[in-house]
């Protein structure tokens, strides 16, 4: 029932009055608010407390994070939307000054950078930050600033990339989890409820697979839950279908992320002072006479690339005339011999026997399947083709044909060919497979042919277009049908063609985020499953790990330093933290 202004000012009020300041709350806030909500609200709290915002916020904070609040109260963000070239390279320059290349922060220029410029000027500061330093500006922020002050930057750029997406992420977090919070959800649901709901509805449904109106009902009761969905307002469940604005947020998305070209970083690299007879011999060292030295072993291979490591087996076997697999094989066990046993095995023949375990005996382990086919490049299928070949003198084709059936079989089948177009994305013919997308997905006007011949073109699609091209037909599918065809598939297909069709959109959009779901479901609840954190952690150690690092703490607010803390033990725990590579 307050005007909006007043409502902001007595969250701020209740905030910082009384014991202990509700940092969170002045961050969300003041983070969030345009130039024009900065002055009501400035207005707002001297009319309803006869007090100075700014002076009541500099007695209740300090440091630098005081000062970034003092200069969000000023509500001086320029507006225009010209914005110079030379300026946004000075900026990149600057911030990249003030921290990463600094010993010890300049946290003035990050300051002055982010609370003063435009939000299209900043956008394009962070592409270039990207484009300049290989790592996003949130990963500078994490390593350079702490405390509140970290928080509130972090929040000052999510507002500036996109305020409905940090919404949607702060009302996901505040009832995700034990407990809601509930100041949270409802000074969220009420401030917005005029501005953008929509808008976050919308990127709840597509960042979170739920709709937040079914996280609602699910979280709360009686009549708040009454009056919280009426604020919400409608279930995007029920379509899966984007409002028509909305499409257009999703679309943006898109735009972005197809720019966006992220240098993909692994987490094992090659040791410096590399030494293969030393490590040879503190290998047979910590094997040989009774017990076994596990933590030198851990040691030296995971700090090895596997180049390095093959190297190592061929000088254990010129010294000692034995076979170091077959060593560590007989003195390690369990999880840890499955860990170090994987790393030192080449990346093809790895995935190939990975592929030989899923079908092996009664049942076939569909999700592993789909894993690595789905995700692999030409050059690694074609790898593990030949090693499938070599090792177990049968085409993994045959294999394939015989342990499934049906449609996934044939595009297990296509996917294991390695015929994926390498190029870029043609327009017209991006328009056209959206277009026959949308048909087998029952969601288009007309329908031009037969259902079979429809589903071999859709597989073809996914199966042989290029990543760049792929981006552009789901572009164009948003485009032309308001729908997202990820959860289009989900919603109208079926067992494993839905699972590995899934897998193929979500690697074509973000494949580092694919296994980052991965990895964090394969520890969330009872129980672990192992060899899921075994062979992700593994095969992609030494290509994009530091990638899907980032996008985990993104995702889930814990680092996966922390939840493999949280979920391993022992010498296996030891192995995994170091192939990780590092605390985020």
């Amino acid at each position: 029932m307050r005007p909006p202004a007043y409502s902001d000012a007595k969250e701020i009020k209740d905030a910082i009055s009384g014991i202990g300041t509700d940092e969170k709350c002045l961050i969300e806030i003041l983070a969030s608010r345009t130039n024009k909500q900065i002055h009501q609200l400035v207005a707002a709290y001297k009319d309803a407390y006869e007090r100075d915002l700014e002076a009541d916020v500099i007695g209740d904070t300090s440091g630098h994070f005081q000062k970034m609040l003092v200069v969000l109260l000023q509500g001086t963000r320029e507006e225009d939307d010209v914005v110079s070239e030379d300026l946004v390279q000075q900026d990149v320059q600057d911030l990249y000054e003030a921290g990463e290349l600094k010993w010890g922060t300049d946290e003035a220029q990050f300051i002055y950078i982010l609370g003063n410029r435009s939000k299209q000027h900043l956008r394009l500061v962070f592409d270039e930050y990207l484009k300049t330093t290989g790592k996003p500006i949130e990963a500078s922020i994490r390593g350079e600033l702490s405390g509140d002050f970290e928080k509130l930057m972090l929040a000052v750029v999510k507002c500036i990339r996109s305020t409905p997406e940090y919404f949607a992420e702060r009302l996901f977090k505040a009832m995700k989890g034990l407990g809601t919070r509930d100041n949270t959800l409802i000074r969220i649901m009420v401030s917005r409820s005029e501005l953008d709901m929509l808008d976050i509805r919308e990127i709840f449904r597509t960042k979170y697979e739920k709709s937040l109106y079914s996280m609602i009902k699910n979280d709360t009761s009686g009549e708040y839950k009454k009056t919280l969905l009426k604020l919400c307002g409608g279930d995007d469940d029920a379509a899966g279908k984007f409002f028509p604005e909305a499409a257009q947020v999703a679309y943006q998305m898109w735009e972005l992320s197809a720019v966006a070209r992220v240098e993909v970083k692994g987490t094992v690299h090659p040791a410096g002072d590399f030494n293969p007879d030393a490590d040879a011999k503190a290998l047979r060292k910590a094997m040989k006479g009774l017990g076994t030295d596990e933590n030198t072993i851990i040691d030296i291979i995971t700090h090895r690339s596997n180049a390095q490591r093959q190297q190592i087996r061929q000088t254990f076997k010129s010294h000692f005339g034995r076979d170091l697999m077959a060593d560590l094989k007989s003195e390690l066990s369990g999880d840890l011999a499955r860990l170090i046993l994987g790393l030192m095995m080449p990346p093809a023949h790895y995935d190939a026997k990975q592929l030989k375990k899923a079908m092996e005996g009664a049942g076939t382990d569909e999700k592993a399947l789909i894993e690595i086919l789905a995700t692999r490049t030409n050059a690694e299928i074609r790898a593990i083709n030949e090693a499938y070949k070599e090792d177990y003198h049968k085409s993994l084709e045959d294999a394939l044909s015989s342990d499934t059936s049906g449609h996934f079989k044939r595009i297990l089948i296509s996917l294991a060919t390695g015929n994926r177009e390498e190029g870029g994305e043609d327009r017209d013919r991006a328009r056209e497979d959206a277009q026959v997308a949308a048909e087998i997905l029952e969601i288009a006007d007309t329908s031009s042919g037969d259902k079979s011949s429809l589903e071999t073109r859709f597989m073809m699609i996914l199966c042989t277009r290029s990543y760049q091209h792929l981006r552009r037909v789901f572009q164009e599918f948003v485009k032309m049908t308001n729908y997202d065809v990820e959860h289009t598939i989900k919603k109208e297909m079926s067992g494993d063609v839905r699972d590995v069709f899934v897998a193929i959109v979500q690697s074509v959009k973000n494949k580092p985020l694919f296994f980052a779901d991965k990895l964090y479901k394969s520890m969330k609840g009872a129980g672990t499953e192992e060899k899921t954190l075994t062979r992700i952690m593994v095969s992609r150690s030494e290509i994009d790990l530091l990638n899907i690092r980032r996008e985990f703490i993104e995702k889930y607010d814990k680092s996966l330093h922390q939840a493999i803390e949280g979920d391993t033990s022992g010498h296996f725990l030891k192995a995994l933290l170091a192939v990780c590579g590092g605390e985020d």
